[in-house]
C-alpha cells in the first residue's frame, strides 16, 4: 500500500484501514513514515501526562508548615496518584481499541485539564486534607495516559522494532518526571517556595498543545479493534501476572521514587524545598533517557538477560543506599539512590521488550500444537501482547504505592527510611530469581526435571 491509499484509509476521521507493519515493503513505503510521526507525537503527549502525574511531588515541596500536613502525610499524599493511576490503566488501554489511539490521545490530553485546574484552586493554606486527597487522586489520570499511548504505539511497530520504539515511547513520557521537578526547582528559585500556582499556569497551555498536537498529525489504526475477550484472556495467563511483578521492580521502583526523592531528602537529610527540588530531577532523568537503551540491548541479547542483571544491579544500589541510609551520608546515598533510578530504567525498556515477544513465541507454539495459520498466530499475539501492556503496566503502577506507602510507615517507626530501602533489596532479590527460574533457567536432563516453556527461553 502507498501513501496515497494510506491518506485514502484515513479520510473521513484519520483511520488507516490497511496496517501490514511486518510486511517489508509496506513498512518501507509507507509504515515506517506514519509510525514514526504517530510515536513522536505520541511521546509529547504521554511526556505531558507524566507531568500531572507527578504533579504532586513537587507540589508538596511547596506545602510549608502553614499547610499543616506532616511528613506521613505528604508520603500518603504523593501514593494516591500511584493508585489511582494504576486503576485508570486498564480502562485506558481499552479505549485506544474502542475509539482509536488518536482520538483516545486527544481525549486523555483534554482530561488532564481537570486536576491541574483543580490544583490550582486548592494549593493554599487552610484547605484541608481530604480536598488535597481528592485532588491529587484526580492527577492518576495522567498515569492512564502511558497505558494508552504504550498498546497504541505496540499496534504500528513491527516485531524487531518494538524495543526500540516502546522504549523511546515510554522514555519519553517518564521525562516527564524530571521536567515538571526542573519547573518547581525554577518557580521556587526565581519566586520562592509560595507560589505553585505558577507551575500550574505554565502547564495549562502544554497541555492544550498536546492535544491540538494528536488533533492534527496522529492516526487511528482500524485494524485494531475493540476486543474485551482479550482482556479477560490475558488475565488467564500466568505470564501476565509474572511479568507484573518483574514491571512492580523497575517502573514501580522508577514512579515511586520519582514521588518520594524530594520527601526523603527533606526529611531524612534536613533539606529545604529549594535544596530538595535541586536534587529531585537528577535520577527520574538519567531514568527516562536510559529507557530506550534497555529496550535496544533487549532487541540485540534478550529482554530476560537485561532484566535478570539489572535486578542484580538494582539490588546491589539499594544496598548501597540502606547503607548510606544508616548512617546519614547524603553523598553516598546520591550515589546509591541515583544509580537506582538509572537501573530502573534501563530495566523499564527491558521488561516492556519481554512482552510481546513472549507473546510472539508462544503464537509459534499455536501454529505448531494447534494448527493455526501465520496470520492467525500473529493476530493471537498482537491482541494479547496489546492486551497484556495495559494490564502489565496497571500492576506496575501499583509498585509506585507500595514504595511510598513503605516510607510512610519507615518514617513513623523508625523516623528514618532505612527499613523502607532494606525492605526493597529483598524485593529486587526476589525479581532476580523469579526472572532467572521463570525465563532463563534451562532444563537439566534427568527424569523428574522441571522444564520451563520453551517459548519463554527465547525472551
Amino acid at each position: 500500500m502507498g501513501t496515497d491509499t494510506a491518506a485514502q484509509g484515513r479520510a473521513g476521521g484519520r483511520w488507516i484501514a490497511d496496517w501490514r507493519p511486518e510486511d517489508a515493503g509496506f513498512w518501507e513505503r509507507t509504515g515506517r513514515q506514519v509510525a514514526n510521526r504517530n510515536l513522536l507525537f505520541s511521546i509529547i503527549s504521554e511526556h505531558i501526562g507524566f507531568s500531572v502525574w507527578s504533579l504532586w511531588s513537587v507540589m508538596v515541596l511547596f506545602m510549608g508548615p502553614k499547610y499543616g500536613v506532616d511528613p506521613a502525610g505528604k508520603f500518603f499524599l504523593v501514593a494516591v496518584p500511584t493508585l489511582v493511576g494504576a486503576f485508570v490503566r486498564i480502562p485506558y488501554t481499552v479505549a485506544v481499541a474502542r475509539f482509536g489511539g488518536r482520538n483516545w490521545t486527544i481525549v486523555s490530553a483534554l482530561l488532564l485539564l481537570l486536576p491541574t485546574l483543580a490544583a490550582a484552586y486548592v494549593m493554599h493554606p487552610g484547605t484541608s486534607y481530604t480536598t488535597f486527597m481528592l485532588v491529587a487522586a484526580l492527577t492518576g489520570l495522567g498515569g492512564g495516559n502511558f497505558a494508552s499511548s504504550m498498546t497504541n504505539i505496540n499496534a504500528f511497530f513491527p516485531q524487531h522494532r518494538k524495543g526500540w520504539a516502546l522504549g523511546l515511547n515510554a522514555g519519553g513520557g517518564n521525562i516527564g518526571v524530571p521536567v515538571i521537578q526542573l519547573v518547581a526547582l525554577g518557580v521556587i528559585t526565581w519566586a520562592g517556595a509560595t507560589h505553585p500556582r505558577l507551575v500550574l499556569g505554565i502547564y495549562l497551555p502544554l497541555i492544550v498543545i498536546a492535544a491540538t498536537c494528536a488533533a492534527l498529525f496522529m492516526d487511528n489504526l482500524a485494524p485494531v479493534r475493540s476486543d474485551t475477550g482479550a482482556l479477560a484472556e490475558i488475565v488467564r495467563q500466568k505470564h501476565t501476572w509474572l511479568m507484573s511483578v518483574l514491571y512492580i521492580g523497575t517502573f514501580g521502583s522508577f514512579i515511586g521514587f520519582s514521588f518520594a526523592f524530594g520527601l526523603v531528602l527533606q526529611n531524612q537529610f534536613g533539606r529545604t524545598p529549594l535544596q530538595a527540588a535541586q536534587l529531585t530531577f537528577v535520577g527520574p532523568l538519567l531514568g527516562s533517557l536510559i529507557r530506550p537503551v534497555g529496550g535496544r540491548l533487549a532487541d540485540r541479547l534478550g529482554g530476560a538477560r537485561i532484566t535478570l542483571w539489572n535486578f542484580a544491579a538494582m539490588a546491589a544500589a539499594a544496598a548501597l543506599v540502606t547503607y548510606a541510609s544508616s548512617i546519614r551520608s547524603l553523598p553516598v546515598f546520591l550515589t546509591g539512590f541515583i544509580a537506582l533510578f538509572v537501573f530502573a530504567g534501563l530495566g523499564n525498556g527491558s521488561t516492556y521488550k519481554m512482552i510481546p515477544v513472549i507473546f510472539e513465541a508462544k503464537a509459534q507454539d499455536r501454529i505448531a500444537q494447534l494448527g493455526d495459520t501465520v496470520e492467525q498466530a500473529a493476530a493471537w499475539s498482537r491482541r494479547m501482547s496489546g492486551a497484556a501492556v495495559g494490564v502489565i503496566g496497571a500492576v506496575g503502577a501499583l509498585g509506585g504505592l507500595f514504595i511510598n506507602l513503605a516510607f510512610r510507615q519507615s518514617f513513623l517507626v523508625a523516623k528514618t527510611g532505612t527499613p523502607a530501602f532494606a525492605s526493597f533489596l529483598g524485593a529486587y532479590g526476589i525479581c532476580f530469581a523469579l526472572t532467572w527460574a521463570v525465563y532463563l533457567r534451562r532444563p537439566r536432563a534427568g527424569a523428574g526435571e522441571t522444564v520451563p516453556d520453551p517459548a519463554l527461553v527465547r525472551a
